[in-house]
């Protein structure tokens, strides 16, 4: 190798080196999520995090990530570690039959109890992703409260 081509390595490995220092750095940070309002010890709380409306808050199978914990009296707790900066929405469902979704009557009222991330509640329709919408912005463990009810 020549002097000419080892000056060019050089020259475009510290230039890939700038490029990624000035990208800035990319962040994890771990979510801890604290479920109260749990009624019964039968089944499983099921945590849902979404990064978008699709499946938001009733198809957990849309999720990014979902977590399920036996249910026990009074709260459970789920967590989920190495999230990169961005907005995410939690929903939550105390699932008793073990089908990983919260059920509705025919009307489309839920029950089984469920929550979402800033414990927003509609009345007559389920809470959308922008109201429960909640930021991810270091690297520092966020830890958010949702409680249930139906």
């Amino acid at each position: 190798m020549n002097d000419r081509n080892g000056t060019r390595a050089l020259a475009a490995f510290i230039m890939s080196g700038a490029a990624s220092f000035a990208a800035g750095p990319v962040w994890a940070s771990d979510l801890i999520v604290e479920i109260s309002g749990i009624q019964s010890d039968a089944g499983e709380v099921g945590c849902a995090l979404f990064l978008n409306t699709a499946g938001f808050p009733r198809e957990p199978s849309q999720a990014v990530r979902q977590r399920w914990q036996p249910a026990k009296i009074p709260t459970v707790t789920c967590r989920f570690d190495g999230l990169k900066p961005g907005h995410y929405a939690v929903a939550v469902t105390h699932d008793l039959n073990g089908n990983h979704r919260t059920d509705a009557n025919v009307f489309g009222m839920p029950t089984e109890d469920w929550g979402v991330s800033n414990n927003v509640r509609p009345a007559f329709r389920a809470p959308t992703f922008d109201e429960a919408m909640f930021a991810v912005t270091d690297a520092s463990p966020m830890t958010i409260a949702i409680r249930l009810a139906r």
